[in-house]
């Protein structure tokens, strides 16, 4: 008489969110932080009912649902961070970075550069753990020079709550950035890590930067910020974020952004375009048009 064979258990969680894109010889790791979820109402200059209908037509939660992700950089020998995540304080949902390197394989302590787009928490948060001390120890920390004066401005937290734009939350990234005063690098612009070029795209945050990643005849524009709810701001790129510093500047950056990546065939990729982020712009008849990159499994 054979002997039953035990019951297959369902999987109790997803695998890692890991995608490895290879750009020329540097290979960019797209590491996913979770989600955010949020209302409608911060998104700006669009009725909301337009706005559910945009996302319920698309398939997607509403309220919306932000996807956010962070980037690895391998070149030359070294690894390099585009952005943090979350870190644990935000919602559940999101602060999965350190678990995806740890499933990676990839100690913080490997890490020897840390480029920030912008400062806003669901960027920065995980620079610190709990207690204060960088999670990253041996890296230096890069940032646009206008971005670090912004939250370095005693000035602005109070433009910030005049204007209505949400929750100033100067004193968290100053807290985020305190342990690494000392390998601190601001840039106006050029190569920050071998292979990577800052590309300032300013308006979302006065020093809001992308970075665009070139080896060979290949590249990549790691656009941060451009959009934070693809299914809106893709069809109507006047569509502003409450949290924008300056909204004006965030929609014409937008714009100039989307007739550049479409006119030259950019590939680009997100912090808040849906894991694993890769993704094409096209210019129709009625608009611009993402299209996600087919996914590679040959690296």
């Amino acid at each position: 008489m054979s002997q039953e064979s035990p019951m297959h258990q369902p999987p109790q969680a997803q695998v890692p969110s890991l995608y490895h894109r290879r750009i020329g010889d540097i290979v960019v790791t797209a590491v996913s932080d979770g989600h955010l979820d949020g209302s409608n109402a911060i998104l700006q200059n669009l009725p909301q009912e337009e706005i559910a209908e945009l996302l319920i037509g698309a398939f997607r939660p509403s309220p919306r649902r932000t996807s956010v992700n962070t980037f690895l950089i391998h070149a030359g020998g070294r690894v390099a961070l585009i952005d943090t995540g979350c870190g644990p304080n935000l919602q559940a949902s999101a602060g999965k970075l350190l678990g995806n390197l740890a499933a990676l394989g990839l100690a913080p302590a490997a890490v020897d550069t840390v480029m920030l787009t912008h400062l806003h928490p669901d960027h920065s948060n995980a620079l610190t753990d709990a207690a204060g001390a960088a999670v990253f120890p041996n890296a230096e920390l890069a940032l646009h020079e206008a971005e670090l004066a912004y939250w370095q401005d005693p000035a602005a937290p109070e433009q910030v709550k005049a204007r209505g734009q949400g929750v100033p939350y100067f004193a968290v990234a100053q807290a985020q950035m305190a342990p690494y005063q000392d390998r601190l690098r601001p840039f106006l612009g050029g190569e920050v890590f071998p292979g990577v070029t800052a590309v300032p795209l300013p308006g979302h945050t006065p020093g809001h930067t992308g970075y665009r990643i070139a080896s060979g005849d290949e590249s990549l524009l790691i656009w941060g910020d451009i959009v934070h709810v693809p299914e809106v701001q893709v069809p109507h790129p006047e569509v502003t974020m409450q949290f924008d510093v300056d909204p004006a500047l965030a929609a014409e950056t937008r714009r100039r952004v989307f007739d550049m990546v479409a006119t030259d065939r950019q590939l680009i990729a997100g912090m808040h375009t849906h894991f694993p982020a890769f993704a094409h712009m096209a210019r129709r008849v009625d608009g611009y048009h993402l299209y996600p990159e087919v996914w590679r499994t040959a690296l």
